[in-house]
Formats: C-alpha cells, sequence, structure tokens
C-alpha cells in the first residue's frame, strides 16, 4: 500500500513533472529555481533532489555554497512533507523548527540529496492531523557528489500541527 493517497499522489506527480516542478519553483521558491534544482524522484521510499555545479551554486573557492547545499537538503526533505500534507485528513502546517548540516568533502559540480525518510513524514503528518500537539519529525539527507562518494549531510526537524478549523 503507498504511503500517498488519491489527492497527494495527484500533487507528486505534478511535482515529477519537470516543466510543473520549475514553474512552482519560480512562483514560490525563485531562489531555488534561479540555483537550479530539480527533483529527481518522489516516492514512498525516497525523495532526491539534484543542485547543478557551476557559477550558480559555487563560492568564491570554486565548491557548491553551503546555503545551496542547504537549500537542496530542506527540499529533498521538504517535498515529500508537503506532498503528504496535501493529502492529510486535515489541513495541516509545517515549518522547520532545527536544521543542521556536516560537511565531509567538497561538493564540486553536480550533487545529490536524498531523503529516505519519507514513512517516517507520513506517520508524524498522520499523528499531527489526529491531534491539536504539534509533532516533530527530523529527516536525514545525505549528499553525493558526482562521483557518488558521500559529501555532506543534513538533518532537518519539521513541525506539524492541525490548523483550527475556522
Amino acid at each position: 500500500m503507498s504511503l500517498f493517497n488519491e489527492k497527494s499522489d495527484a500533487l507528486r506527480r505534478r511535482m515529477l513533472k519537470p516543466w510543473s516542478f520549475r514553474a512552482y519553483l519560480a512562483a514560490k521558491l525563485p531562489l531555488a529555481a534561479a540555483a537550479g534544482l530539480r527533483l529527481r524522484r518522489l516516492d514512498d521510499e525516497a525523495c532526491v533532489v539534484s543542485l547543478p555545479g557551476g557559477w550558480r551554486t559555487q563560492n568564491p573557492f570554486g565548491s557548491a555554497y553551503f546555503a545551496a547545499q542547504a537549500m537542496a537538503a530542506e527540499m529533498s526533505t521538504g517535498a515529500p512533507a508537503l506532498v503528504l500534507c496535501s493529502g492529510a485528513p486535515a489541513s495541516v502546517a509545517m515549518i522547520v523548527r532545527e536544521f543542521r548540516g556536516t560537511f565531509d568533502k567538497r561538493v564540486l559540480g553536480p550533487s545529490t540529496y536524498t531523503c529516505k525518510d519519507v514513512a517516517g513524514f507520513a506517520e508524524a503528518i498522520g499523528r499531527a492531523a489526529s491531534n491539536d500537539e504539534a509533532v516533530t519529525f527530523t529527516a536525514r539527507s545525505q549528499v553525493t557528489n558526482a562521483e557518488g562518494e558521500a559529501a555532506s549531510a543534513f538533518e532537518v526537524t519539521w513541525s506539524f500541527k492541525r490548523r483550527a478549523k475556522r
């Protein structure tokens, strides 16, 4: 059984269309659009986001700027959360509560950000939709460079809370 219901799966499929995702970024996250973020995969197992190398994302030393990496890491955790919130039985708000990163290797060129915590998001959002308490969930985004080597890792703590009925 899929973690995505009909409504969330429709949004998931829309976001996986490159032109649709680019339009979403242009309208809602213009910095991510300018950086060239791409949603490569979003399913029950993982969310994968790519960040191109080059002038748009590099620091003065030629490696990927930490803020560009952080943006891609947030997207790899935020995209599944956003999609799952869209299909929740109640309106659920989401916000980043904490963000941590470790940088083990310089990222030169394109990089990939993989979050394998989709099932954890589904469980946390389900709990938040069913009560009035905020629920936090920490997801991990693992970064690999163009050679497939682990380069950095991020932990993003999200908070989910059911919105009050109006």
